[in-house]
Formats: C-alpha cells, sequence, structure tokens
C-alpha cells in the first residue's frame, strides 16, 4: 500500500479527518479529535496505529514489521514498518482495528453522530 492507498483508505471512516499538528511531515488521521494513525508523508517507511495491549504484544511476537510505537506509549500503540512484508489486506485489518478502538472510547454522542452518518452514507 502507498500513502495515497493508505490516506484514501483513513479518509472513507465516518468521521475522519487529516491534519499535520506535529509538523508538515507528519500526517494524522484522527475521528472525533483523538489520533488513530500517524505517518511520515515524505517517507511513508512507518506508520503507527492504535492497538490493544494484549494484542499489540502477540503481533509484535508474530511479525518482525510491528515494533513498539515510536514516540508514543508502547502499551497501546504500535508502529508498522512499510515495505517489509505486511500485505495490503493485513493492514487495511491493523487500520480498522486502530480506527475502531478510538472510535469506541468516544462520548456516547458522538458515537451516535458518526454511526447516523454511516447510515446516510449508504
Amino acid at each position: 500500500m502507498n500513502i495515497e492507498d493508505f490516506r484514501d483508505y483513513c479518509l472513507l471512516k465516518a468521521g475522519v479527518t487529516e491534519e499535520t499538528p506535529f509538523g508538515p511531515t507528519t500526517l494524522v488521521f484522527k475521528v472525533g479529535g483523538k489520533v488513530f494513525a500517524l505517518t511520515d508523508i515524505d517517507t511513508f517507511g512507518s506508520v503507527n496505529l492504535k492497538c490493544d495491549p494484549e494484542r499489540a504484544v502477540e503481533l509484535r511476537e508474530q511479525y518482525d514489521y510491528v515494533l513498539p510505537g515510536y514516540h508514543m506509549n508502547k502499551k497501546h500503540w504500535n508502529t508498522v514498518l512499510m515495505g517489509t512484508g505486511i500485505s495490503n489486506g493485513q493492514f487495511s485489518e491493523l487500520i480498522d482495528h486502530s480506527y475502531d478502538l478510538v472510535r469506541a472510547s468516544l462520548p456516547k454522542k458522538l458515537r451516535e453522530e458518526l454511526a447516523q452518518s454511516e447510515q446516510l452514507e449508504r
């Protein structure tokens, strides 16, 4: 997956915004104002994704391209190295997992608004 496909995939999700709050080269995707994915625009060498803590450990043990989150809380974030064997399907699933975790942590009213916007899009 290249950065354009990654960006398009993230932006297809309900309520997602993109920003560069950490400088012009760090692309950040948020849902409800909370980060679920970030990457370097110039290199797209890795992507930081939120992950359930137990699953994060399992993924790190199973795949050499999944590392503790670089510059992030290592318990809740993984860094996924791009171009190292991860399939598009698995990468998409990890993005979905990150988005779903963050979305589930949002206030109920905001979650309901996102669900309504998804229904309108269908």
